[in-house]
């Protein structure tokens, strides 16, 4: 992207930002239930959103990788399964926040949290298979294959509320009819997470280009001068 983009892109995700928080804190009235508390709902939610993005991305390069073995596919999918880890740990970070003034515990293991708990360990265990077998040529189709499979719980984590009955979770399962403010602020903070899970995702490409290319420069310096000078004769 040209510097121009970047620029205007990095303010739209600011100024996105700015008014969702305004709209947050400021503009949006407390839920008559569960007070102030219930605004963490605003940040939740579209983290949530995004870490299903994030995962769908891993998920659709890894399909990708292996029908076409791109080095950018595998690159794509790593770095989205980064981010999809960053937002899924806010989602499991603010919703015990949020449940223990509303529910009067941390935690319960109903269906929507526990399979999401599987869900993020299920992706831990993606990057620790990257990091750990970083340089082996095999690692990137396992971890594609991992990516495919990994996948296959997001819809049951996102539908999990309807499969069970409301005795056996506190999660609702129906929508809620809202504010028209609050659903403003809901759409609102979408776009200001959204804009910013990409503006993060393209920042973080950059980096792991710079990053492959630095390891592929240092690789050509550690070879002996002999090699050096075969592959540049032959190049």
């Amino acid at each position: 992207m040209s510097l121009r983009f970047n620029a205007l892109f990095s303010m739209a995700v600011f100024i996105t930002m700015l008014a969702a928080l305004y709209a947050v804190f400021i503009y949006v009235p407390s839920e008559r239930e569960m007070g102030v508390a219930q605004r963490i709902f605003y940040f939740h939610v579209p983290a949530a959103m995004s870490t299903y993005l994030a995962f769908f991305i891993v998920f659709v390069a890894s399909i990708q990788f292996l029908r076409t073995q791109g080095a950018q596919w595998d690159r794509l999918a790593l770095c989205a399964a980064e981010l999809g880890i960053v937002f899924g740990l806010i989602v499991l970070t603010t919703g015990p926040i949020w449940a223990r003034p509303i529910w009067g515990t941390w935690w319960r293991w109903e269906p929507r949290l526990a399979s999401m708990l599987i869900m993020f360990t299920v992706y831990v265990a993606y990057l620790l298979m990257r990091v750990y077998g970083a340089g082996a040529p095999q690692i990137p189709r396992y971890a594609a294959i991992l990516g495919i499979v990994a996948f296959i719980n997001i819809p049951f984590v996102h539908y999990s509320v309807n499969l069970w009955t409301p005795e056996q979770q506190l999660h609702p399962t129906s929508n809620t009819l809202l504010d028209p403010r609050m659903v403003y602020t809901k759409y609102l903070c979408y776009s200001a997470v959204f804009l910013f899970f990409f503006y993060l995702l393209s920042r973080r490409l950059g980096l792991e280009k710079i990053r492959q290319r630095f390891n592929e420069l240092q690789d050509r310096l550690d070879q002996p001068p002999d090699s050096q000078m075969k592959g540049s004769i032959l190049g």
